[in-house]
């Protein structure tokens, strides 16, 4: 989103824009770059010196200028055919493991659906709000989403925790689908450990699915080794499984040979043959 936002405003301003090609490195006049994990490995040839680097995984800090945070994105940067978006910024919640809450801060609004929508060829929106229903002005989201009747991705999870009747309502009168379009699944997410929480994602099931949303339209991310045993991992996952939904398991670090191993084994889908103690990949243990 970053880089595409920068793409349009030089763009508007008559400068040349393309991705980066790391032999013709010597003729560029300005080199952008976007980390958004701290995880992802940085090319060789990224000069902290010689570019500007923003992003997640480099400096919460670093944000862009307001006059190019403004700006529609230039899709043509790299060919997206849909719609990408926020229509909320922040989290209700701070969570230890997540740089939102310090990032973003408390819930508000950004955009609407019209301001995100401007490829009219797509009938495709993915929201990259972390924190969907805790956009004060949500239900008018979701009116826009049924007038143009589009198909939607809430790319980074919906809290089932503390979702509503009304919420779970209007979840479910709306396309919902998964970031690639293709499938009709909506993403939630079990990552703390502990019976309230239990008991908080088994109401939130239970109203999401009374609500009229099918258990294997359900998706939950799964965050393991924040600060969960093997034992809590695989009961969430077991149990989430056995409720009929997908799963996709998240390690907190991801060179840690059992994150690595149970990740491979439940989102490669091997536990369907290979039972968990009988699985070796990496010989972990």
């Amino acid at each position: 989103m970053a880089l595409m936002k920068l793409s349009r405003f030089h763009k508007e301003r008559g400068d040349k824009v393309e991705l980066f090609l790391p032999l013709a490195a010597n003729l560029y006049d300005k080199v952008y770059v976007s980390k958004i994990f701290k995880y992802s490995d940085m090319p060789h040839y990224v000069d902290p010196d010689q570019m500007e680097i923003g992003g997640t995984g480099f400096d919460l800090k670093v944000s862009l200028p307001p006059e190019v945070e403004c700006l529609q994105p230039d899709y043509s940067l790299y060919r997206y055919p849909h719609n990408i978006g926020f229509t909320m910024r922040g989290c209700r919640f701070r969570c230890k493991f997540c740089v939102v809450p310090e990032k973003e801060g408390q819930p508000v609004e950004n955009n609407s659906i019209e301001d995100i929508w401007i490829q009219k060829d797509s009938d495709f929106v993915v929201l990259l709000d972390n924190d969907f229903f805790g956009n004060p002005v949500w239900a008018d989201r979701i009116a826009e989403i049924r007038k143009h009747d589009l198909k939607v991705s809430f790319s980074q999870g919906l809290n089932i925790r503390i979702i509503t009747d009304e919420q779970a309502k209007a979840l479910a009168s709306v396309q919902f689908r998964n970031l690639s379009g293709k499938k009709k699944q909506v993403h939630f997410a079990w990552d703390q450990w502990g019976k309230g929480t239990e008991k908080l994602i088994d109401e939130g099931f239970e109203r999401v699915k009374a609500a009229g949303v099918r258990p294997h339209q359900m998706a939950f991310f799964v965050l393991i080794g924040f600060n969960t045993n093997e034992e809590q991992d695989l009961y969430r996952i077991n149990k989430l499984h056995g409720m009929g939904c997908d799963v996709f398991v998240m390690p907190y670090n991801r060179t840690d040979p059992y994150q690595k191993a149970l990740s491979r084994w439940n989102n490669r889908h091997l536990w369907r043959s290979v039972p968990w103690p009988e699985y070796r990949y990496g010989e972990w243990k």
